[in-house]
Protein backbone atom coordinates (compact mmCIF):
# COMPACT_ATOMS: atom_id res chain seq x y z
CA UNK A 1 0.00 0.00 0.00
CA UNK A 2 1.89 3.01 -0.99
CA UNK A 3 -1.19 5.94 -0.97
CA UNK A 4 -3.22 6.61 1.71
CA UNK A 5 -6.89 4.29 1.64
CA UNK A 6 -10.23 5.66 2.16
CA UNK A 7 -11.42 4.21 5.81
CA UNK A 8 -15.09 4.60 6.68
CA UNK A 9 -17.22 4.20 10.32
CA UNK A 10 -17.80 1.16 9.16
CA UNK A 11 -14.64 -0.30 8.19
CA UNK A 12 -12.10 2.06 10.76
CA UNK A 13 -12.31 -0.48 13.76
CA UNK A 14 -11.29 -3.64 11.57
CA UNK A 15 -8.74 -1.26 9.30
CA UNK A 16 -7.27 0.88 11.98
CA UNK A 17 -8.34 -0.30 15.58
CA UNK A 18 -7.11 -3.86 14.63
CA UNK A 19 -3.77 -3.45 12.59
CA UNK A 20 -0.98 -4.87 13.50
CA UNK A 21 1.27 -1.82 12.59
CA UNK A 22 0.71 1.58 13.43
CA UNK A 23 -1.72 3.53 11.31
CA UNK A 24 -2.05 7.44 10.20
CA UNK A 25 -5.43 8.42 10.20
CA UNK A 26 -5.83 11.80 8.37
CA UNK A 27 -9.03 13.26 9.05
CA UNK A 28 -9.93 15.58 6.20
CA UNK A 29 -12.70 17.43 4.27
CA UNK A 30 -13.08 17.79 0.18
CA UNK A 31 -13.72 21.97 1.18
CA UNK A 32 -11.02 22.13 3.70
CA UNK A 33 -7.82 24.10 2.17
CA UNK A 34 -5.60 23.20 4.82
CA UNK A 35 -6.28 19.31 4.61
CA UNK A 36 -5.65 19.87 0.38
CA UNK A 37 -2.14 21.40 1.87
CA UNK A 38 -1.40 18.26 3.70
CA UNK A 39 -2.26 15.83 1.25
CA UNK A 40 0.88 15.69 -0.44
CA UNK A 41 3.11 15.59 2.53
CA UNK A 42 1.09 12.27 3.41
CA UNK A 43 0.91 11.03 0.44
CA UNK A 44 4.57 11.31 0.33
CA UNK A 45 4.83 9.69 3.87
CA UNK A 46 2.89 6.88 2.90
CA UNK A 47 5.81 5.86 0.32
CA UNK A 48 8.29 6.17 2.63
CA UNK A 49 7.25 4.89 5.60
CA UNK A 50 5.77 1.80 3.15
CA UNK A 51 5.79 -1.67 5.45
CA UNK A 52 6.02 0.01 8.08
CA UNK A 53 2.53 2.17 8.88
CA UNK A 54 -0.67 2.32 7.55
CA UNK A 55 -1.87 5.38 5.78
CA UNK A 56 -5.41 6.22 5.92
CA UNK A 57 -7.96 9.16 5.14
CA UNK A 58 -11.30 9.83 6.56
CA UNK A 59 -14.00 12.46 5.00
CA UNK A 60 -15.08 13.87 7.88
CA UNK A 61 -18.37 15.10 5.67
CA UNK A 62 -19.22 11.24 5.32
CA UNK A 63 -18.28 9.77 8.41
CA UNK A 64 -19.46 11.28 11.56
CA UNK A 65 -19.12 9.06 14.05
CA UNK A 66 -15.36 7.82 14.48
CA UNK A 67 -14.32 12.11 14.27
CA UNK A 68 -16.96 12.35 17.34
CA UNK A 69 -15.53 9.47 19.01
CA UNK A 70 -11.55 10.78 19.11
CA UNK A 71 -13.08 14.43 19.65
CA UNK A 72 -11.80 15.70 16.01
CA UNK A 73 -12.98 19.52 16.39
CA UNK A 74 -10.91 20.94 13.44
CA UNK A 75 -9.07 19.50 10.23
CA UNK A 76 -7.07 18.01 9.38
CA UNK A 77 -6.16 16.05 12.05
CA UNK A 78 -3.73 13.40 11.43
CA UNK A 79 -4.15 10.68 14.64
CA UNK A 80 -1.36 7.97 14.81
CA UNK A 81 -2.42 4.88 16.04
CA UNK A 82 -0.96 2.03 18.10
CA UNK A 83 -2.39 -1.51 19.23
CA UNK A 84 -5.48 0.12 18.87
CA UNK A 85 -4.71 3.66 20.15
CA UNK A 86 -3.98 6.91 19.30
CA UNK A 87 -0.28 7.70 20.28
CA UNK A 88 0.32 10.96 18.64
CA UNK A 89 -2.00 13.52 17.33
CA UNK A 90 -1.54 16.54 14.69
CA UNK A 91 -3.56 19.46 14.60
CA UNK A 92 -3.55 21.82 10.72
CA UNK A 93 -1.18 21.56 8.26
CA UNK A 94 2.28 21.35 9.20
CA UNK A 95 5.50 20.28 7.93
CA UNK A 96 6.72 17.53 6.02
CA UNK A 97 9.34 17.22 9.23
CA UNK A 98 6.89 17.32 12.20
CA UNK A 99 4.94 14.50 11.01
CA UNK A 100 7.89 11.78 10.45
CA UNK A 101 9.38 12.89 13.84
CA UNK A 102 5.68 12.20 15.13
CA UNK A 103 5.43 9.02 12.90
CA UNK A 104 8.85 7.99 14.07
CA UNK A 105 8.17 8.55 17.86
CA UNK A 106 5.16 6.49 17.42
CA UNK A 107 6.78 3.40 15.50
CA UNK A 108 9.29 3.28 18.24
CA UNK A 109 6.83 3.71 21.54
CA UNK A 110 5.69 0.59 23.12
CA UNK A 111 2.40 -0.67 23.03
Amino acid sequence: MTKPVAVTDQSFEAEVLKSDKPVLVDFWAEWCAPCRMIAPIVDELSIEYDGKVKFMKMDVDSNGNTPMTFGIRGIPTLIIFKGGKPVEQVVGAVPKSVLKKRLDAAIAAPV
